[in-house]
This record gives structure tokens, sequence and C-alpha cells, in this order.
């Protein structure tokens, strides 16, 4: 099971994670704050507020917001740049 072991806020809606696989890497949320529970989140300083969850494994907001790992680490791939070697 993936998890999330380690979150920094790096300003906006940017996090720098790291996963119980060795992965690390940024994210960028500002396209997944849609629906109830995330908008909310909208705002900077709520969602600097963040915890890391030891039931979940991953980062909670005080709103009960949560992404699951699999998908942080997903949107860190799909963000990065390519492998250019």
């Amino acid at each position: 099971m993936l998890e999330v072991t380690h979150a920094r806020h790096l300003g906006g809606f940017r996090l720098e994670v790291a996963f119980s696989n060795g992965e690390s890497g940024a994210v960028d949320l500002t396209d997944a704050l849609w629906g109830p529970v995330f908008e909310p989140l909208r705002n900077p300083e709520r969602f600097a507020c963040f915890s890391l969850s030891p039931t979940l494994h991953t980062v909670v907001w005080e709103n009960g917001a949560d992404y699951a790992p699999e998908f942080l680490r997903a949107q860190m791939h799909a963000q990065s740049p390519a492998d250019t070697r």
C-alpha cells in the first residue's frame, strides 16, 4: 500500500511529497481543487494548513478533504518534465 511519508508546502497550491516506495517530488494541486470539499482550499492560507493522517497515510485538511496517495503520485508524475536521456 502506497503511503505519503512526508509533505511540505511549497507555496500556492504546491506540495513536496515523499512516498513509502522512495519516490518524492512536487505536485501542483491547483487544478484538483474543485468540488464541495476542496473548494474551501482555494484559499492559500487554508490550503497550507494540512497534516499527515496516521490512519489514511496521506495529506488531509481540517475540513475532511484528502487526496489518495496514488492520486498524488500520479499527479506528480504527470507534472514532471519528461526524462530526456
